[in-house]
């Protein structure tokens, strides 16, 4: 999961305007909180899933799954892009759902690693509150030169991390399985990244969307805080992990 397309978008619609929603971001909170909360709430039924019938039956359900959230993804930024909150809030809260789903069986392993375990999540999920604490300030702070800058690094540092994932998975697809270091590698880029993202949340959105698109802004957060997330909890597996 990635929100490469909204940093794209929202850097070139940011460069064209001044702040236009001074209070999107204020609007958009409650909304993501509720979506973080529907995805646990998605997760702990894909690990009853998995518990109940098996890795095998989540698998076999993992890809319609995948499936449905890229379809949901842009289904629902579409319309909360154009302000039809009343359609755009249901798919989001059956994208946070299914999201959670997707995460299952990495939440699974990171439940049986020696090391990480519950703890492990729970220092996650406390990080990327730390994160969105730290992250504010700065990114509400930055001057316009910095924030672009910022931005474009980001953008371009996120869409090489999917590159390298990508044949990290064609790799693992012919049996080849990356080193331990490699993981640690790039879960640590990962967590990097996606702290910058946090704070490029609180420059680019507000000079992005006007007030009422606050659940435009709500999924761009949601979709930085859950890779954050996933990203920390990838890093305490891989170092719990080494060979």
């Amino acid at each position: 999961m990635s929100n490469t397309s909204n940093f794209r978008n929202a850097i070139q619609e940011a460069r064209q305007n001044a702040l236009v929603g001074p209070n999107v971001i204020p609007n958009a909170l409650p909304y993501l909180g509720a979506g973080l909360v529907l995805t646990a709430v998605g997760a702990w039924g894909g690990l009853g899933v998995i518990s109940s019938f098996g890795p095998q039956t989540y698998r076999a359900t993992s890809l319609p799954a995948m499936i449905l959230f890229f379809v949901l993804f842009f289904v629902s930024q579409r319309a909360a892009t154009k302000v039809n909150n009343n359609v755009a809030l249901p798919l989001l809260a059956t994208f946070s759902l299914v999201t959670g789903y997707t995460l299952s069986l990495l939440v699974d392993i990171a439940l049986k690693t020696s090391g990480v375990g519950e703890t492990g999540l729970a220092i996650a999920a406390l990080s990327c509150g730390i994160t969105f604490i730290a992250a504010r300030p700065i990114g509400a702070n930055l001057s316009d030169e910095d924030g672009f800058a910022l931005t474009k690094t980001i953008q371009l540092g996120v869409i090489a991390l999917l590159v390298v994932m990508f044949a990290q998975v064609i790799c693992m697809w012919f049996g080849i399985i990356s080193p331990s270091w490699l993981e640690i590698g790039i879960s640590g880029i990962g967590v990097l990244l996606f702290v910058g993202a946090a704070v490029v949340d609180f420059f680019v959105l507000p000079r992005t969307y006007e007030d009422e698109q606050y659940l435009s802004a709500a999924l761009s957060m949601y979709l930085t805080y859950v890779n954050l997330f996933i990203f920390i909890l990838r890093f305490l597996i891989a170092i719990n992990s080494r060979d």
